[in-house]
């Protein structure tokens, strides 16, 4: 579902119809609308094409990876992966370590470090 709502955000942002996208990955508007609802997934030759089309990654159409906005520095743009998703809800479902790690994230990782875990 993540790749369609993908393909239509990414369509929409460059001002683009379902018809302009088609013709420019070589395909017709009811592919580009089945792809945007999820009822149709592309082949590889269109999935290349689209990530030079929009300039993304693969990572990014197939929701492999999150954008996320760090508030404390300044809207700087980083980019998180499915595995560090993972990462971070298994620290969440610790509070203990969790709230260790919030009080003072530089400190815990450098005691982890000296304990070689």
């Amino acid at each position: 579902m993540i790749l369609g709502y993908r393909i239509r955000k990414l369509r929409k942002d460059n001002n683009m119809s379902q018809a302009d996208l088609g013709k420019r990955l070589g395909i017709s508007k009811v592919s580009v609308s089945g792809y945007e609802k999820g009822t149709r997934k592309p082949g590889i030759k269109v999935l290349i094409r689209l990530l030079d089309t929009f300039d993304v990654s693969a990572d990014y159409l197939l929701g492999r990876e999150i954008n996320a906005v760090c508030e404390d520095e300044g809207e700087k743009e980083i980019l998180l992966s499915s595995m560090d998703i993972k990462i971070i809800n298994e620290i969440k479902a610790r509070p203990n370590l969790y709230n260790e790690i919030l009080e003072d994230p530089k400190r815990f990782f450098a005691i982890t470090n000296k304990k070689n875990i």
